[in-house]
């Protein structure tokens, strides 16, 4: 269904039962909604509303041209003004790569708008700048933000069909091809790299403690967050925490282990 909200019409996919307890899910890049599809079911089976949103510069119709439009504050109010259009007063939030930023942004600065919170993969922005001061490797993990910060992003993205998102993507196999072929559409590719390219540390400088009962899900196997960063999330939560390690298993948790994180987020929620 469509969502009128900001001035910008938000494509947001329902499912579960109509008087389920509401779920908002956050995807990230170079992903949509979708990444969200094999775990969903499950959480319908339990009762749960699910409504999978479709973030600006992935709807149609949010998407706006300017970088500056994408800032962690537009996104952000984005997620709170689509609450208000569902008639959703608090929802669990579940939330992937930039759909946790989003996620961490909404359980520290709208707590009343959130039951619970579910970060995948992006820890708490705090202790990813603790991580990246203290540890080196941290920093080299995130050198890829400089590079799709850069003019030449769409291009090296998209080069050889779309043989570097392909090679970002190689853990959930075929999947890949749905969201290589998405970002074919006018101007989908460049709204999802504004959203590094507005991305400024003064957005998150601020950020202060969660007070909702928060689960962050880590695989061992993520070549963007490291191990510190990953530990340290606890200092950021004050609510009820669990840090959940997937082991063997990539950034892309959503696709890849989609059962084992449905039972974390099922686990969080309590049903």
């Amino acid at each position: 269904m469509e969502v009128k909200a900001r001035g910008l019409t938000f494509d947001v996919h329902e499912g579960g039962p109509v008087d389920g307890e509401p779920v908002l899910l956050l995807h990230g890049f170079p992903q949509d909604s979708r990444e969200f599809d094999l775990m969903a079911p499950r959480l319908h089976a339990a009762g749960l509303r699910t409504y999978a949103l479709d973030q600006r510069g992935c709807s149609p119709g949010a998407r706006p041209g300017e970088a500056a439009a994408y800032t962690m504050g537009s996104v952000t109010a984005d997620a709170v003004a689509v609450l208000d259009a569902l008639g959703v007063e608090r929802a669990h939030v579940v939330g992937h790569d930039w759909g946790a930023q989003v996620g961490w942004q909404l359980a520290a600065r709208h707590p009343e708008r959130v039951r619970t919170l579910t970060a995948i993969s992006v820890p708490h922005p705090r202790a990813l700048a603790l991580a990246i001061r203290l540890r080196p490797s941290q920093s080299a993990r995130l050198a890829y933000f400089r590079v799709f910060r850069s003019p030449i992003a769409e291009r090296l993205l998209l080069a050889r069909h779309g043989m570097v998102l392909k090679a970002m993507l190689r853990p959930i196999g075929m999947r890949a091809e749905q969201y290589v072929a998405a970002m074919r559409e006018p101007g989908r590719l460049t709204a999802g790299l504004n959203w590094y390219r507005a991305f400024n540390g003064d957005d998150v400088a601020d950020l202060g403690e969660v007070p909702v009962p928060t689960t962050y899900v880590w695989s061992d196997q993520d070549g963007v967050v490291g191990r510190t960063a990953a530990l340290r999330t606890r200092d950021w939560v004050r609510g009820d925490y669990q840090l959940v390690v997937m082991r063997g298993v990539s950034h892309w948790v959503p696709e890849q282990a989609p059962r084992e994180l449905a039972d974390a987020v099922l686990a969080r929620i309590g049903v």
